[in-house]
């Protein structure tokens, strides 16, 4: 007899539901997707749907293009199982209880309840999941090394291929955003010094006391090389008109006292780079929209690293920091950003977003961790070098891996909740 823990165990390594929809008793009038749960739930999603293109049209593109995203993701899964001769009993968009699917030959097509997500039900994903003997040959795990690294990483490839079309839909419409010189405000403290001197949100800061600001980083060191108390000039460019405004300079004390930074001279403004769009000829476009995934990769890989740190993460929920490049976040974080990012940019910018994120995501579930699809393609390397130049099946006991699991799985959980709080409290937005 199946417990809920063998269950659950198989749903976490084989990365969904295990469960299959038993077929309607041959009497019923019930079609797949009729019931009055499901159509109460699909009615509320939808109306969460209406509810935000109602109230961010951008951040309503920025969802669609995620939901895209992810059926694509999933996408390739399931044509490469299929092509590989797998069988693949289910494609959902969302996990837990069905809200609508319907039967379409082996597979079950539909929508799941929580939108954390999507999955594809490849039968025979390790030596835990339990099928038929007449369907034995058509699991993952019985097919070749090669067709199970395929499949693995389709999901993976899929947003890297995506990712390229984004990106050059972004250069070869709008061109590529460089870094211009000076420092862009972002927001200005309230009751700061920059907020009494007069500056504003979009301001961009060309210079200090008559020291041009090359790049954004600039800017601090800048300030700090005056007094708390300091009066200094600064070249600022609103609206395509330069400015010279006037600011006292006041004292950095939100930070710990053993802090280096503490009591330096503080203007008062969170700020960044200046984007810039350079125009690009197709051609340069379509060498810039592969070129781009290198730095893109980097810095996703870079940015886990860093979001990871349980340090950086006390630090956010303690309000110790208010860096953006360590925060933890969620889709809604980034949601949030994608508004903005919208209102500033039209749609051009939600795009080049969507291609950023498709680039993490890529790379993220690359890695070698359970229940990543990384964790299976390391799994199918291990599987390959203890088979050695026998070439005789060796399977491996994921069983053994399942404390390893759900470690992960409770890391990513609190970065999860993490983010989310954070999202909730302190709007990306």
């Amino acid at each position: 007899m199946t417990t809920r823990f063998d269950r659950f165990r198989g749903e976490v390594m084989a990365g969904g539901s295990v469960t299959e929809r038993p077929p309607p008793p041959p009497d019923s009038a019930e079609e797949p997707g009729a019931t009055s749960a499901g159509r109460l739930s699909g009615v509320a999603i939808l109306g969460l749907f209406a509810w935000l293109a109602f109230v961010n049209g951008w951040m309503f593109l920025f969802v669609v293009g995620v939901l895209v995203s992810v059926f694509l993701h999933e996408a390739g899964h399931f044509f490469t199982a299929r092509l590989t001769g797998m069988k693949a009993t289910q494609f959902f968009l969302g996990f837990g209880p069905r809200v609508w699917s319907f039967q379409r030959g082996e597979t079950e097509y539909g929508v799941r309840l929580l939108p954390l997500g999507a999955f594809v039900r490849i039968i025979g994903m390790n030596n835990l999941d339990e099928v038929p003997p007449e369907d034995e040959e058509q699991t993952y795990r019985r097919k070749s090394f090669p067709r199970r690294i395929l499949v693995i990483t389709a999901g993976s490839l899929m947003h890297l291929l995506l990712a390229i079309v984004l990106f050059f839909a972004v250069f070869s419409i709008r061109g590529e955003l460089v870094e211009g010189v000076g420092a862009e405000v972002g927001t200005v403290v309230e009751s700061g010094p920059a907020a009494d001197a007069g500056l504003r949100d979009g301001d961009v800061i060309l210079a200090v006391d008559g020291e041009a600001l090359e790049r954004a980083e600039d800017l601090g060191p800048a300030i700090r090389s005056h007094e708390p108390g300091d009066a200094v000039t600064l070249d600022v460019l609103r609206d395509g008109e330069r400015l010279e405004i006037e600011a006292g300079l006041g004292a950095n004390t939100s930070v710990p006292e053993d802090d280096a930074l503490f009591g330096t001279a503080l203007l008062g403004v969170a700020s960044g780079p200046v984007g810039e769009w350079e125009s690009m000829s197709l051609g340069e476009a379509a060498t810039s929209s592969v070129t781009e995934l290198f730095p893109a990769t980097w810095n996703s890989v870079k940015g886990v690293v860093q979001v990871l740190n349980p340090v950086n993460i006390f630090d956010h929920l303690s309000g110790r920091t208010d860096d953006l490049a360590t925060r933890p976040t969620t889709l809604i974080g980034v949601t949030q950003v994608s508004g903005v990012v919208g209102e500033a940019e039209g749609a051009i910018g939600v795009i080049y977003i969507l291609a950023a994120l498709n680039v993490f995501v890529g790379v993220f579930n690359m890695f070698p961790l359970l229940p990543l699809d990384g964790g299976h393609a390391a799994i199918a390397v291990y599987e390959r070098v203890r088979e050695g130049r026998s070439r005789r099946r060796y399977f491996a006991d994921v069983d053994k891996l399942m404390p390893f699991a759900m470690g992960v799985i409770v890391v990513l959980l609190v970065l999860f909740m993490s983010g989310l709080y954070l999202d909730l409290t302190k709007s990306l937005g």
